[in-house]
C-alpha cells in the first residue's frame, strides 16, 4: 500500500489563518483563526506578527489533538518573494531572507514560509511552498506598455488558478502542458488569466488596478479622470488607494460586497443594483474576450471558480457573452488550502520535482 502522507497546511490573511491537515488529499482537520484587530494594531509591520502568528496556529492544533510529532510535510501560500517561475518549492533559508523582508510587498503570506519553516525545527519534516502570489509567467508582449519604463506586473490568484488548471486537466484526462485555458477566478477580487501550455502568459493585474470592477475594487478607469481625481483635492494618498482597492466597485456603488443582497435587490426590482451588477458581468465578459486574443482564438475552456461563480445570475448572463469562445465549465468556490496539500502531494510521490528558489526575478527588464 501507498504511504499515507501527513501535511499540515498553513495559509494567513490579513485578519485570519486559515489551517488544514491532510492525509494524502484527505482533508481530518481544519480552522479559519481569527485574529483579533486590536491585537495585530500592536504590530508596526506584518514581520512583527510572526511570533504571535506562529503560537496561535501551533496552540489551535495542540488544542484540536493534532500531534505535530507526525506531520511529513509543513506547506505554505508563500509571499513576499521576487518574482519566480510557478510551482512548489523548498523552504530554503534563501527563500526566507526574501520573505522576512517582503521583497514584493508586506503581506500575510510572507509569514507562511516562515512559520513551516520554525514548526520543521521543531518537528522535524520537509517545508514547501506552492504557487505563491509572486508567480509570473508573463510572456513580454503582455508587460509592455504605453509609458516606457512602467510595466504590467503579474498579479493573479495565482493558487486557486493553477488548481483549477489541474484539476480540470486531471477530469478531462488532459495534459495542462498541452492545452489552452481561460480561468476566471470570481471573488472579491477577480483575475482572468491566459493559461497558454502550462503558464500563465496574461491576465489583468488585481492588486494595482486592472480588469473589471470587482465587489470590493475598481478596476480599469479612464487614466486621465483618475489623474484629475489624484489631484484634485477631495483624498489624501491613502484614502484614495482604500477607495480604489477596498471600498470601490460594488461597495462603492450599493454599499455592500455581497452578491446575495445584490441579486435580492434585483429580484426586488433595483434598476440601480441590477446596472452596476450586470455592468461587472458585462466587464469580466471582456476580460475573457481579451484573453482569448492573447490565446489567438485557440481555447480548449473556460474555467470560472471563485465563490462568486456558485451564482446563476453571474454564470447565465456571463455564458451569454463568452460562450462562443469555447465551452464553458464551472468549478465553484476556492481551493487554496488543497491546493496547497496537492502540491506538496505531488512532490512528495515523486510526480513534480520541487524547485529551488534562487532570489533571481524571471524578468528584469527588458535588455535594450
Amino acid at each position: 500500500m501507498e504511504k499515507t502522507i501527513k501535511i499540515l497546511a498553513i495559509n494567513p490573511g490579513s485578519t485570519s489563518t486559515k489551517v488544514g491537515v491532510f492525509e494524502n488529499e484527505k482533508e481530518i482537520f481544519s480552522a479559519n483563526i481569527t485574529h483579533d484587530a486590536e491585537k495585530l494594531k500592536e504590530f508596526k509591520e506584518v514581520q512583527d506578527q510572526l511570533d504571535y502568528r506562529s503560537k496561535v496556529v501551533e496552540e489551535e492544533l495542540v488544542n484540536a489533538g493534532i500531534d505535530l510529532n507526525t506531520i511529513d510535510v509543513f506547506v505554505g501560500r508563500g509571499g513576499g518573494l521576487v518574482p519566480i517561475e510557478g510551482g512548489v518549492y523548498k523552504v530554503t533559508e534563501r527563500l526566507l531572507q526574501d520573505a522576512r523582508i517582503g521583497t514584493s510587498g508586506q503581506h500575510p503570506a510572507q509569514l507562511a514560509s516562515q512559520i513551516c519553516a520554525r514548526f520543521v525545527e521543531k518537528y522535524k519534516g520537509e517545508a514547501f511552498v506552492v504557487n505563491p502570489p509572486d508567480t509570473d509567467e508573463f510572456h513580454d508582449l503582455a508587460r509592455v506598455t504605453g509609458l516606457k519604463g512602467l510595466y504590467r506586473e503579474s498579479r493573479i490568484h495565482a493558487l486557486n488558478q493553477k488548481e483549477i488548471a489541474l484539476r480540470y486537466c486531471k477530469e478531462k484526462n488532459l495534459s495542462y502542458d498541452d492545452i489552452n485555458l481561460i480561468i476566471c477566478h470570481l471573488g472579491g477580487g477577480i483575475s482572468v488569466t491566459a493559461h497558454h501550455k502550462g503558464k500563465m502568459i496574461d491576465s489583468n493585474d488585481i492588486i494595482n488596478g486592472e480588469g473589471s470592477m470587482t465587489p470590493t475594487r475598481v478596476g480599469a478607469l479612464p487614466t486621465v479622470k483618475l489623474l484629475k481625481l489624484c489631484f484634485s483635492g477631495k483624498y489624501t494618498e491613502k484614502e484614495l488607494y482604500t477607495k480604489l482597492t477596498k471600498n470601490g466597485g460594488l461597495i462603492d456603488h450599493l454599499g455592500t460586497s455581497d452578491a446575495r443582497e445584490v441579486e435580492k435587490r434585483i429580484s426586488e426590482g433595483d434598476k440601480y443594483a441590477k446596472l452596476v451588477y450586470d455592468a461587472m458581468i458585462y466587464q469580466i465578459g471582456k476580460e475573457v474576450g481579451s484573453m482569448a486574443v492573447v490565446l489567438k482564438g485557440k481555447v480548449d475552456g473556460i474555467i470560472l471558480t471563485g465563490g462568486m461563480s456558485h451564482s446563476d445570475y453571474i454564470v447565465s448572463t456571463l455564458k451569454e457573452y463568452v460562450s462562443w469562445i469555447g465551452p464553458i465549465t464551472v468549478m465553484a468556490g476556492e481551493f487554496e488550502m488543497e491546493a496547497l496539500a496537492a502540491g506538496a502531494l505531488r512532490v512528495m510521490r515523486g510526480g513534480e520535482e520541487a524547485k529551488e528558489y534562487t532570489g533571481i526575478p524571471v524578468w528584469q527588464g527588458f535588455d535594450f
